[in-house]
Protein backbone atom coordinates (compact mmCIF):
# COMPACT_ATOMS: atom_id res chain seq x y z
CA UNK A 1 0.00 0.00 0.00
CA UNK A 2 0.98 3.66 -0.19
CA UNK A 3 -0.12 6.26 2.32
CA UNK A 4 -2.85 5.03 4.67
CA UNK A 5 -5.09 7.99 3.89
CA UNK A 6 -3.74 8.71 0.41
CA UNK A 7 -6.84 7.47 -1.41
CA UNK A 8 -8.86 10.12 0.44
CA UNK A 9 -6.33 12.93 -0.06
CA UNK A 10 -5.32 12.56 -3.71
CA UNK A 11 -7.27 12.20 -6.94
CA UNK A 12 -6.27 10.18 -9.97
CA UNK A 13 -4.07 12.06 -12.42
CA UNK A 14 -3.99 11.04 -16.05
CA UNK A 15 -0.67 10.46 -17.76
CA UNK A 16 0.60 13.22 -19.99
CA UNK A 17 -0.42 13.16 -23.63
CA UNK A 18 0.67 15.40 -26.46
CA UNK A 19 -2.04 17.50 -28.11
CA UNK A 20 -4.13 15.38 -30.51
CA UNK A 21 -3.76 17.97 -33.27
CA UNK A 22 0.02 18.12 -32.84
CA UNK A 23 0.84 14.45 -32.50
CA UNK A 24 -0.90 13.43 -35.74
CA UNK A 25 1.87 15.29 -37.58
CA UNK A 26 4.46 12.71 -36.54
CA UNK A 27 4.83 9.04 -35.57
CA UNK A 28 6.32 9.52 -32.11
CA UNK A 29 4.72 8.10 -28.97
CA UNK A 30 1.66 10.11 -28.04
CA UNK A 31 1.89 9.51 -24.29
CA UNK A 32 4.48 10.35 -21.65
CA UNK A 33 4.78 9.57 -17.94
CA UNK A 34 3.76 11.88 -15.13
CA UNK A 35 6.37 13.81 -13.16
CA UNK A 36 7.92 12.07 -10.16
CA UNK A 37 5.99 14.04 -7.55
CA UNK A 38 2.70 13.26 -9.30
CA UNK A 39 3.58 9.58 -9.47
CA UNK A 40 4.42 9.52 -5.78
CA UNK A 41 0.94 10.91 -5.12
CA UNK A 42 -0.52 8.21 -7.32
CA UNK A 43 1.44 5.55 -5.46
CA UNK A 44 0.10 7.03 -2.23
CA UNK A 45 -3.47 6.28 -3.41
CA UNK A 46 -2.86 2.51 -3.21
CA UNK A 47 -5.07 1.31 -0.37
CA UNK A 48 -4.43 -1.11 2.48
CA UNK A 49 -7.16 -3.23 0.93
CA UNK A 50 -6.24 -6.56 2.54
CA UNK A 51 -6.85 -8.61 -0.58
CA UNK A 52 -5.20 -6.98 -3.62
CA UNK A 53 -7.64 -7.87 -6.40
CA UNK A 54 -5.26 -6.19 -8.86
CA UNK A 55 -3.17 -9.39 -8.56
CA UNK A 56 -5.88 -11.89 -9.39
CA UNK A 57 -5.28 -12.48 -13.11
CA UNK A 58 -8.28 -14.56 -14.16
CA UNK A 59 -11.08 -14.68 -16.70
CA UNK A 60 -14.35 -13.22 -15.43
CA UNK A 61 -17.42 -12.57 -17.59
CA UNK A 62 -15.38 -13.40 -20.66
CA UNK A 63 -12.67 -10.79 -20.05
CA UNK A 64 -9.45 -10.60 -18.07
CA UNK A 65 -9.69 -9.34 -14.50
CA UNK A 66 -6.55 -8.39 -12.61
CA UNK A 67 -2.97 -8.95 -13.71
CA UNK A 68 -2.26 -12.34 -15.37
CA UNK A 69 1.43 -12.15 -14.45
CA UNK A 70 0.48 -11.34 -10.85
CA UNK A 71 2.58 -8.21 -10.57
CA UNK A 72 3.30 -7.23 -6.96
CA UNK A 73 1.46 -3.98 -7.51
CA UNK A 74 0.87 -2.74 -3.94
CA UNK A 75 4.52 -3.37 -3.11
CA UNK A 76 5.96 -1.26 -5.89
CA UNK A 77 3.25 1.37 -5.48
CA UNK A 78 4.39 1.76 -1.88
CA UNK A 79 8.05 1.95 -2.90
CA UNK A 80 7.28 4.64 -5.49
CA UNK A 81 5.35 6.61 -2.85
CA UNK A 82 8.48 6.45 -0.68
CA UNK A 83 10.73 7.48 -3.56
CA UNK A 84 12.54 4.10 -3.65
CA UNK A 85 12.53 3.67 -7.41
CA UNK A 86 15.34 1.13 -7.68
CA UNK A 87 13.70 -1.13 -5.11
CA UNK A 88 10.40 -0.72 -6.97
CA UNK A 89 12.14 -1.88 -10.16
CA UNK A 90 13.43 -5.00 -8.39
CA UNK A 91 9.91 -5.93 -7.30
CA UNK A 92 8.48 -5.25 -10.76
CA UNK A 93 11.05 -7.43 -12.53
CA UNK A 94 10.26 -10.39 -10.28
CA UNK A 95 7.07 -10.98 -12.25
CA UNK A 96 7.27 -8.99 -15.48
CA UNK A 97 9.98 -9.52 -18.08
CA UNK A 98 8.95 -6.51 -20.17
CA UNK A 99 7.26 -3.71 -18.18
CA UNK A 100 8.20 -1.23 -20.91
CA UNK A 101 5.73 -3.03 -23.21
CA UNK A 102 2.88 -3.61 -20.76
CA UNK A 103 3.28 -0.10 -19.34
CA UNK A 104 2.54 1.27 -22.81
CA UNK A 105 0.07 -1.05 -24.53
CA UNK A 106 -1.62 -3.24 -21.92
CA UNK A 107 -5.32 -2.31 -21.36
CA UNK A 108 -4.60 -2.50 -17.62
CA UNK A 109 -7.09 -5.08 -16.31
CA UNK A 110 -5.31 -4.53 -12.97
CA UNK A 111 -6.88 -1.07 -12.77
CA UNK A 112 -10.34 -2.47 -13.49
CA UNK A 113 -10.08 -4.71 -10.42
CA UNK A 114 -8.36 -2.14 -8.18
CA UNK A 115 -10.29 -2.03 -4.87
CA UNK A 116 -10.33 1.77 -5.00
CA UNK A 117 -12.24 1.50 -8.30
CA UNK A 118 -15.35 0.29 -6.45
CA UNK A 119 -16.19 3.91 -5.69
CA UNK A 120 -13.40 6.10 -7.13
CA UNK A 121 -11.05 6.17 -10.13
CA UNK A 122 -8.46 3.40 -9.88
CA UNK A 123 -4.81 3.83 -8.92
CA UNK A 124 -2.71 4.83 -11.98
CA UNK A 125 -0.97 1.46 -12.02
CA UNK A 126 -0.03 1.38 -15.71
CA UNK A 127 1.61 4.81 -15.65
CA UNK A 128 3.58 3.96 -12.52
CA UNK A 129 4.74 0.67 -14.07
CA UNK A 130 5.99 2.37 -17.22
CA UNK A 131 7.92 4.99 -15.28
CA UNK A 132 9.60 2.43 -13.03
CA UNK A 133 11.08 0.52 -15.98
CA UNK A 134 11.96 3.65 -17.96
CA UNK A 135 13.86 4.96 -14.94
CA UNK A 136 15.64 1.63 -14.74
CA UNK A 137 17.00 2.08 -18.25
CA UNK A 138 17.69 5.81 -17.88
CA UNK A 139 19.68 5.35 -14.67
CA UNK A 140 21.67 2.35 -15.87
CA UNK A 141 20.12 0.01 -13.32
CA UNK A 142 19.28 -2.51 -16.03
CA UNK A 143 22.38 -4.32 -17.16
CA UNK A 144 22.88 -7.54 -19.15
CA UNK A 145 22.51 -10.60 -16.91
CA UNK A 146 24.93 -13.17 -18.28
CA UNK A 147 24.21 -16.69 -16.94
CA UNK A 148 27.15 -18.01 -14.93
CA UNK A 149 26.75 -21.56 -16.24
CA UNK A 150 25.37 -23.16 -19.37
CA UNK A 151 23.50 -26.48 -19.24
CA UNK A 152 24.41 -27.60 -22.74
CA UNK A 153 20.73 -27.86 -23.64
CA UNK A 154 19.51 -26.11 -26.80
CA UNK A 155 16.04 -24.72 -27.37
CA UNK A 156 14.41 -23.29 -30.50
CA UNK A 157 11.59 -20.81 -30.15
CA UNK A 158 9.50 -20.01 -33.21
CA UNK A 159 8.13 -16.49 -33.05
CA UNK A 160 9.55 -13.41 -31.34
CA UNK A 161 6.40 -11.81 -29.98
CA UNK A 162 5.90 -11.33 -26.23
CA UNK A 163 5.34 -15.05 -25.53
CA UNK A 164 8.45 -16.06 -27.47
CA UNK A 165 10.58 -13.33 -25.91
CA UNK A 166 9.40 -14.11 -22.37
CA UNK A 167 10.12 -17.83 -22.72
CA UNK A 168 13.50 -17.05 -24.30
CA UNK A 169 14.42 -14.69 -21.45
CA UNK A 170 13.47 -17.19 -18.76
CA UNK A 171 15.18 -20.18 -20.38
CA UNK A 172 18.33 -18.21 -21.10
CA UNK A 173 18.55 -17.20 -17.44
CA UNK A 174 18.19 -20.88 -16.52
CA UNK A 175 21.41 -21.47 -18.47
CA UNK A 176 20.05 -23.02 -21.64
CA UNK A 177 21.13 -21.94 -25.12
CA UNK A 178 18.17 -20.30 -26.85
CA UNK A 179 17.64 -19.49 -30.52
CA UNK A 180 14.59 -17.47 -31.57
CA UNK A 181 13.40 -17.80 -35.16
CA UNK A 182 11.46 -14.93 -36.73
CA UNK A 183 10.22 -14.82 -40.32
CA UNK A 184 10.18 -11.00 -40.45
CA UNK A 185 13.32 -8.95 -40.93
CA UNK A 186 13.22 -7.62 -37.35
CA UNK A 187 12.53 -9.44 -34.08
CA UNK A 188 9.57 -8.46 -31.94
CA UNK A 189 6.57 -9.99 -33.69
CA UNK A 190 3.44 -7.90 -33.16
CA UNK A 191 5.40 -5.65 -30.80
CA UNK A 192 7.48 -4.58 -33.76
CA UNK A 193 5.03 -4.57 -36.66
CA UNK A 194 1.51 -4.99 -35.28
CA UNK A 195 1.46 -2.06 -32.86
CA UNK A 196 2.08 1.37 -34.42
CA UNK A 197 5.05 3.46 -33.36
CA UNK A 198 2.86 6.13 -31.71
CA UNK A 199 1.70 3.54 -29.17
CA UNK A 200 4.95 1.63 -28.75
CA UNK A 201 8.14 3.23 -30.01
CA UNK A 202 10.27 0.73 -31.90
CA UNK A 203 13.37 2.04 -30.16
CA UNK A 204 11.82 0.60 -26.99
CA UNK A 205 11.45 -2.82 -28.64
CA UNK A 206 14.93 -2.68 -30.16
CA UNK A 207 16.43 -1.73 -26.78
CA UNK A 208 15.01 -4.89 -25.24
CA UNK A 209 16.09 -7.10 -28.16
CA UNK A 210 19.61 -5.70 -27.85
CA UNK A 211 19.66 -6.51 -24.13
CA UNK A 212 18.44 -10.08 -24.72
CA UNK A 213 21.11 -10.52 -27.39
CA UNK A 214 23.80 -9.27 -24.99
CA UNK A 215 22.56 -11.83 -22.49
CA UNK A 216 23.19 -14.65 -24.95
CA UNK A 217 19.98 -15.21 -26.91
CA UNK A 218 20.39 -15.74 -30.66
CA UNK A 219 17.85 -14.20 -33.02
CA UNK A 220 17.53 -15.62 -36.52
CA UNK A 221 15.41 -13.32 -38.71
CA UNK A 222 14.11 -13.60 -42.28
CA UNK A 223 13.59 -17.30 -41.60
CA UNK A 224 10.19 -18.84 -42.20
CA UNK A 225 10.19 -22.11 -40.30
CA UNK A 226 8.59 -24.77 -42.45
CA UNK A 227 10.04 -23.26 -45.61
CA UNK A 228 13.57 -21.97 -44.97
CA UNK A 229 14.18 -24.62 -42.33
CA UNK A 230 12.04 -27.70 -41.78
CA UNK A 231 10.38 -28.91 -38.62
CA UNK A 232 12.46 -32.10 -38.70
CA UNK A 233 15.68 -30.11 -38.90
CA UNK A 234 14.71 -28.14 -35.80
CA UNK A 235 13.65 -31.23 -33.86
CA UNK A 236 16.94 -32.93 -34.71
CA UNK A 237 19.07 -29.89 -33.87
CA UNK A 238 17.42 -28.81 -30.61
CA UNK A 239 16.46 -30.52 -27.37
CA UNK A 240 13.09 -28.74 -27.30
CA UNK A 241 11.01 -26.53 -29.56
CA UNK A 242 8.41 -23.95 -28.48
CA UNK A 243 5.76 -22.73 -30.91
CA UNK A 244 5.01 -19.06 -30.20
CA UNK A 245 3.79 -18.16 -33.66
CA UNK A 246 0.79 -16.13 -32.52
CA UNK A 247 -2.74 -16.12 -33.91
CA UNK A 248 -2.01 -14.37 -37.18
CA UNK A 249 -4.72 -15.86 -39.39
CA UNK A 250 -6.94 -12.83 -39.92
CA UNK A 251 -10.71 -13.25 -40.05
CA UNK A 252 -12.06 -12.28 -43.46
CA UNK A 253 -15.30 -10.60 -44.45
CA UNK A 254 -17.53 -12.75 -46.67
CA UNK A 255 -19.49 -10.11 -48.49
CA UNK A 256 -20.44 -9.00 -51.98
CA UNK A 257 -17.67 -6.87 -53.49
CA UNK A 258 -14.92 -8.15 -51.17
CA UNK A 259 -12.63 -8.64 -54.19
CA UNK A 260 -12.51 -4.90 -54.99
CA UNK A 261 -9.13 -3.17 -55.03
CA UNK A 262 -8.42 -1.07 -51.97
CA UNK A 263 -9.66 -3.61 -49.42
CA UNK A 264 -6.98 -4.87 -47.05
CA UNK A 265 -6.62 -6.70 -43.77
CA UNK A 266 -5.95 -4.25 -40.95
CA UNK A 267 -2.80 -6.01 -39.78
CA UNK A 268 -1.33 -5.92 -43.29
CA UNK A 269 -1.94 -2.18 -43.42
CA UNK A 270 -0.30 -1.62 -40.03
CA UNK A 271 2.63 -3.95 -40.73
CA UNK A 272 3.74 -2.45 -44.03
CA UNK A 273 3.22 1.06 -42.68
CA UNK A 274 5.56 0.41 -39.76
CA UNK A 275 8.10 -1.37 -41.98
CA UNK A 276 8.21 1.51 -44.45
CA UNK A 277 8.55 3.96 -41.55
CA UNK A 278 11.46 2.03 -40.05
CA UNK A 279 13.17 1.31 -43.37
CA UNK A 280 13.01 4.76 -44.94
CA UNK A 281 10.66 7.11 -43.09
CA UNK A 282 8.15 6.32 -45.88
CA UNK A 283 10.53 7.42 -48.64
CA UNK A 284 10.48 3.96 -50.27
CA UNK A 285 6.74 4.22 -51.02
CA UNK A 286 6.18 0.63 -49.92
CA UNK A 287 3.02 1.25 -47.95
CA UNK A 288 -0.70 1.88 -48.38
CA UNK A 289 -1.11 5.65 -48.56
CA UNK A 290 -4.55 6.97 -47.54
CA UNK A 291 -3.74 10.64 -48.09
CA UNK A 292 -6.83 12.56 -49.27
CA UNK A 293 -8.85 9.31 -49.29
CA UNK A 294 -12.07 8.26 -47.54
CA UNK A 295 -11.19 5.41 -45.19
CA UNK A 296 -13.53 2.92 -43.54
CA UNK A 297 -12.36 0.50 -40.88
CA UNK A 298 -14.62 -2.50 -40.29
CA UNK A 299 -14.26 -3.80 -36.73
CA UNK A 300 -14.53 -2.00 -33.43
CA UNK A 301 -11.43 -3.19 -31.55
CA UNK A 302 -7.95 -1.89 -30.77
CA UNK A 303 -6.49 -2.97 -34.13
CA UNK A 304 -9.19 -0.94 -35.85
CA UNK A 305 -8.38 2.05 -33.64
CA UNK A 306 -4.73 1.78 -34.68
CA UNK A 307 -5.84 1.87 -38.32
CA UNK A 308 -7.77 5.06 -37.59
CA UNK A 309 -4.71 6.66 -36.00
CA UNK A 310 -2.47 5.57 -38.88
CA UNK A 311 -4.84 6.98 -41.52
CA UNK A 312 -5.03 10.27 -39.62
CA UNK A 313 -1.24 10.57 -39.71
CA UNK A 314 -1.32 9.90 -43.43
CA UNK A 315 -3.77 12.84 -43.76
CA UNK A 316 -6.80 10.93 -44.97
CA UNK A 317 -9.81 12.94 -46.10
CA UNK A 318 -12.17 11.13 -43.74
CA UNK A 319 -12.16 8.04 -41.52
CA UNK A 320 -15.02 6.02 -40.04
CA UNK A 321 -14.89 2.87 -37.92
CA UNK A 322 -17.78 0.40 -38.02
CA UNK A 323 -18.67 -1.72 -34.99
CA UNK A 324 -21.51 -4.23 -34.70
CA UNK A 325 -22.19 -3.64 -31.01
CA UNK A 326 -24.06 -0.71 -29.41
CA UNK A 327 -22.13 2.11 -27.75
CA UNK A 328 -20.95 1.12 -24.29
CA UNK A 329 -22.52 2.82 -21.25
CA UNK A 330 -20.78 5.66 -19.40
CA UNK A 331 -20.73 3.69 -16.14
CA UNK A 332 -20.78 0.04 -15.09
CA UNK A 333 -24.11 -1.75 -15.48
CA UNK A 334 -25.61 -4.19 -12.98
CA UNK A 335 -24.27 -7.16 -14.95
CA UNK A 336 -20.73 -5.71 -15.12
CA UNK A 337 -19.89 -5.07 -11.49
CA UNK A 338 -16.45 -4.77 -9.94
CA UNK A 339 -14.00 -6.56 -10.04
CA UNK A 340 -14.84 -7.56 -13.63
CA UNK A 341 -13.18 -5.48 -16.33
CA UNK A 342 -15.25 -2.29 -16.78
CA UNK A 343 -17.05 -2.42 -20.12
CA UNK A 344 -17.64 1.31 -20.30
CA UNK A 345 -17.34 4.00 -22.95
CA UNK A 346 -13.87 5.50 -23.31
CA UNK A 347 -12.22 7.83 -25.80
CA UNK A 348 -9.10 6.01 -27.00
CA UNK A 349 -6.16 7.99 -28.38
CA UNK A 350 -7.19 7.46 -32.01
CA UNK A 351 -10.78 8.57 -31.43
CA UNK A 352 -9.67 11.66 -29.56
CA UNK A 353 -7.46 12.55 -32.50
CA UNK A 354 -10.24 12.02 -35.03
CA UNK A 355 -12.67 14.02 -32.95
CA UNK A 356 -10.26 16.93 -32.77
CA UNK A 357 -9.55 16.80 -36.50
CA UNK A 358 -13.04 16.15 -37.89
CA UNK A 359 -15.24 17.33 -35.04
CA UNK A 360 -16.77 13.96 -34.23
CA UNK A 361 -16.00 10.49 -32.92
CA UNK A 362 -15.24 8.25 -35.94
CA UNK A 363 -17.07 5.24 -34.48
CA UNK A 364 -20.39 4.06 -35.86
CA UNK A 365 -22.23 1.59 -33.65
CA UNK A 366 -24.68 -1.26 -34.31
CA UNK A 367 -23.91 -1.15 -38.01
CA UNK A 368 -23.53 -3.94 -40.55
CA UNK A 369 -21.97 -3.73 -44.00
CA UNK A 370 -24.32 -5.28 -46.55
CA UNK A 371 -22.18 -4.96 -49.67
CA UNK A 372 -19.16 -3.26 -51.21
CA UNK A 373 -19.54 -1.48 -54.53
CA UNK A 374 -16.61 -0.97 -56.90
CA UNK A 375 -16.13 1.40 -59.80
CA UNK A 376 -15.48 0.48 -63.44
CA UNK A 377 -11.78 0.01 -62.73
CA UNK A 378 -12.46 -2.49 -59.97
CA UNK A 379 -11.59 -0.11 -57.15
CA UNK A 380 -13.75 0.16 -54.06
CA UNK A 381 -16.15 3.10 -54.39
CA UNK A 382 -18.67 2.81 -51.56
CA UNK A 383 -20.08 0.66 -48.78
CA UNK A 384 -23.77 -0.01 -48.20
CA UNK A 385 -24.81 -0.50 -44.56
CA UNK A 386 -27.83 -0.98 -42.33
CA UNK A 387 -28.30 -0.37 -38.61
CA UNK A 388 -28.73 -3.35 -36.31
CA UNK A 389 -30.64 -3.83 -33.07
CA UNK A 390 -29.16 -6.04 -30.33
CA UNK A 391 -31.86 -8.18 -28.72
CA UNK A 392 -32.04 -10.96 -26.16
CA UNK A 393 -34.06 -14.14 -26.66
CA UNK A 394 -35.97 -16.13 -24.06
CA UNK A 395 -32.85 -18.07 -23.11
CA UNK A 396 -30.82 -14.93 -22.44
CA UNK A 397 -28.81 -15.21 -25.66
CA UNK A 398 -28.15 -12.08 -27.69
CA UNK A 399 -28.89 -11.78 -31.38
CA UNK A 400 -28.98 -8.97 -33.95
CA UNK A 401 -31.84 -7.81 -36.11
CA UNK A 402 -31.80 -5.32 -38.99
CA UNK A 403 -33.63 -2.02 -38.57
CA UNK A 404 -35.65 -1.30 -41.74
CA UNK A 405 -35.23 2.13 -43.25
CA UNK A 406 -31.70 2.69 -41.89
CA UNK A 407 -29.82 1.86 -45.08
CA UNK A 408 -26.92 4.19 -45.87
CA UNK A 409 -24.20 4.57 -48.51
CA UNK A 410 -20.66 5.53 -47.44
CA UNK A 411 -17.94 6.72 -49.86
CA UNK A 412 -14.64 4.86 -49.50
CA UNK A 413 -11.43 4.39 -51.45
CA UNK A 414 -9.82 2.23 -48.78
CA UNK A 415 -11.39 -0.35 -46.48
CA UNK A 416 -9.50 -2.10 -43.69
CA UNK A 417 -10.89 -5.31 -42.20
CA UNK A 418 -10.25 -5.54 -38.45
CA UNK A 419 -12.72 -8.16 -37.26
CA UNK A 420 -10.26 -10.29 -35.33
CA UNK A 421 -8.20 -13.41 -35.87
CA UNK A 422 -9.25 -17.00 -36.47
CA UNK A 423 -6.18 -18.58 -34.92
CA UNK A 424 -2.72 -19.71 -35.87
CA UNK A 425 -1.63 -20.60 -39.38
CA UNK A 426 -1.95 -24.33 -40.05
CA UNK A 427 0.86 -25.33 -42.49
CA UNK A 428 3.59 -25.09 -39.83
CA UNK A 429 1.55 -27.09 -37.33
CA UNK A 430 0.99 -29.83 -39.90
CA UNK A 431 4.70 -30.02 -40.64
CA UNK A 432 5.46 -30.48 -36.95
CA UNK A 433 2.61 -32.97 -36.71
CA UNK A 434 1.03 -31.23 -33.72
CA UNK A 435 -2.70 -31.47 -33.17
CA UNK A 436 -4.90 -28.40 -33.30
CA UNK A 437 -8.49 -27.51 -32.51
CA UNK A 438 -10.37 -24.38 -33.60
CA UNK A 439 -7.17 -23.20 -35.33
CA UNK A 440 -5.25 -23.30 -32.05
CA UNK A 441 -2.50 -25.67 -30.96
CA UNK A 442 -3.80 -28.34 -28.61
CA UNK A 443 -1.67 -27.94 -25.49
CA UNK A 444 -3.11 -27.73 -21.99
CA UNK A 445 -2.44 -24.59 -19.96
CA UNK A 446 0.03 -25.38 -17.21
CA UNK A 447 1.68 -28.12 -19.25
CA UNK A 448 1.97 -26.55 -22.72
CA UNK A 449 2.96 -29.93 -24.19
CA UNK A 450 1.75 -30.90 -27.63
CA UNK A 451 1.21 -34.45 -28.85
CA UNK A 452 4.80 -34.39 -30.23
CA UNK A 453 7.50 -35.14 -27.67
CA UNK A 454 9.72 -32.13 -27.02
CA UNK A 455 7.44 -29.69 -28.85
CA UNK A 456 5.59 -27.13 -26.73
CA UNK A 457 3.23 -24.24 -27.51
CA UNK A 458 2.39 -20.98 -25.74
CA UNK A 459 0.81 -17.58 -26.24
CA UNK A 460 -1.78 -16.74 -28.87
CA UNK A 461 -0.88 -19.84 -30.89
CA UNK A 462 -2.24 -21.91 -28.00
CA UNK A 463 -4.93 -19.70 -26.45
CA UNK A 464 -6.05 -17.58 -29.42
CA UNK A 465 -5.89 -13.81 -29.75
CA UNK A 466 -5.36 -12.32 -26.30
CA UNK A 467 -3.55 -9.69 -24.24
CA UNK A 468 0.19 -9.06 -24.06
CA UNK A 469 0.15 -9.90 -20.34
CA UNK A 470 -1.30 -13.34 -21.08
CA UNK A 471 1.44 -13.85 -23.68
CA UNK A 472 4.09 -13.01 -21.08
CA UNK A 473 2.36 -15.27 -18.55
CA UNK A 474 2.38 -18.17 -20.99
CA UNK A 475 5.96 -17.48 -22.06
CA UNK A 476 7.09 -17.67 -18.43
CA UNK A 477 5.02 -20.76 -17.70
CA UNK A 478 6.09 -22.72 -20.79
CA UNK A 479 9.72 -21.90 -19.95
CA UNK A 480 9.28 -23.52 -16.55
CA UNK A 481 7.78 -26.64 -18.14
CA UNK A 482 10.55 -26.88 -20.76
CA UNK A 483 13.18 -26.42 -18.07
CA UNK A 484 11.63 -29.27 -16.07
CA UNK A 485 11.39 -31.42 -19.22
CA UNK A 486 15.10 -30.96 -19.92
CA UNK A 487 16.48 -31.04 -16.38
CA UNK A 488 14.01 -33.13 -14.38
CA UNK A 489 12.96 -30.16 -12.26
CA UNK A 490 12.86 -26.40 -12.77
CA UNK A 491 14.70 -23.52 -11.13
CA UNK A 492 12.33 -21.00 -12.72
CA UNK A 493 9.49 -19.29 -10.81
CA UNK A 494 5.86 -19.94 -11.61
CA UNK A 495 3.47 -17.08 -12.29
CA UNK A 496 0.69 -19.30 -10.99
CA UNK A 497 2.27 -19.79 -7.59
CA UNK A 498 3.92 -16.48 -6.81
Amino acid sequence: MGKATGFMEFTREKGKERSPLTRTNDWNEYSAPLADDALRRQGARCMDCGTPFCHMGMELQGTTTGCPIHNLIPEWNDLVYRGQWKEALERLLKTNNFPEFTGRVCPAPCEGSCTLAISDPAVSIKNIERTIIDKGFENGWIKPRIPAKRTGKKIAIIGSGPAGLASADQLNQAGHSVTVYERSDRPGGLLMYGIPNMKLGKDVVERRIKLLTQEGIDFVTNTDVGKDITADELKNKYDAVILCTGAQKQRDLAIEGREANGIHFAMDYLTISTKSFLDSNFQDGNYIDTKDKDVIVIGGGDTGADCVATALRQKCRSVVQFGKHPQLPAARTSDNMWPAYPNIFTLDYAYEEAQMQFGKDPRQYSIQTKKIVKDKSGNVKELHTIQMKKLKDGNGRYYFEEVPGTEKVWPAQYVFIAIGFEGTEQPLLKQFGVHSANNKVKAAYGKFTTNVDGVFAAGDARRGQSLIVWAINEGREVAREVDAFLMGSSVLPSSVHQ
